[in-house]
């Protein structure tokens, strides 16, 4: 689509769409965003980066509806990001040597996240949070595995860190999905730091565009916190079940055709 007012809204309204579900699921909307400028006529070597100026802000907005009633972890906050940061990177390297162009893996976790959504979905209650604190020692241990995984996971594969970062937080903390949304929201705003950094050094950012999804998902993002704040904890894991569902669907139909081509 030609640069314009029109292509301009629309990315507005896809701006909207992302931080409805960046608030209301603690992820960084890269799903949404990221085929919708493409969409819209933003290259494929522009589009990564172009997401990430308005992940943070939309974090921000979102994060501090969950503030106002204490769900955000800040002691898992610290230890996680750094943790994370340094994982992203190191997978981001390891990327260009994986096998089959790394659609094995990729398949393989989007099985494990089609799990995950399955037991969400079902209720399966966490019987493992006991065991993993024993074994690691304590929280923040935990906390900066949980880092390492989603961080390594994003930077090898791409996917985003909120996806996996609010099971990881329910199953291997134990923390109520509410919590666990808004600390993986505050997380993943700060994951897409160095990235826009990094980008935008090295003019991979179209502006113009980046500028139009964060007039739409700053506004949106407290309004997907408001929603997800007005669900029960065990309907709120429901729905984030579905949602998980669905991008497992995405991600490994999407694999599985691009592995046999």
């Amino acid at each position: 689509m030609h640069v314009g007012l029109l292509r301009d809204l629309l990315t507005v309204v896809a701006g909207i769409a992302t931080g409805l579900m960046s608030g209301a699921f603690g992820v960084g909307g890269a799903v949404i965003s990221t085929p919708a400028i493409r969409a819209l006529g933003c290259s494929a070597a522009m589009a990564v980066g172009t997401t990430l100026p308005s992940i943070l802000p939309g974090a921000l907005t979102g994060a501090y509806k969950y503030r106002s009633q204490n769900l955000i972890q800040w002691k898992i906050v610290r230890v996680t990001v750094p943790a994370g940061i340094v994982a992203a990177v190191a997978g981001a390297r390891l990327a260009d040597v994986l096998p089959g162009g790394g659609h094995p893996l990729m398949i393989l976790t989007a099985m494990l996240l089609m799990y995950t959504a399955t037991n969400m979905i079902r209720g399966v209650r966490n019987s493992t949070t006991e065991s993993t604190s024993h074994v690691f020692g304590s929280e923040l241990l935990t906390g900066a595995l949980i880092g390492v995984i989603a961080g390594g996971m994003s930077g090898l594969l791409g996917i985003g860190g909120g996806i996996l970062m609010v099971p990881l937080f329910r199953k291997l903390m134990g923390l109520q999905m509410k919590a666990a949304t808004a600390t993986s929201l505050v997380c993943v705003g700060l994951f897409a730091t160095p990235g826009t950094i990094t980008h935008a050094l090295q003019h991979g950012i179209d502006w113009r565009i980046a500028l139009c999804l964060t007039l739409g998902v700053v506004p949106a993002a407290p309004f997907g916190a408001k929603a997800a704040l007005t669900l029960s904890d065990a309907n709120l894991r429901r729905v984030f079940g579905v949602f998980l569902a669905v991008i497992a669907t995405i991600y490994g139909g999407g694999e599985i055709v691009a592995l046999f081509h």
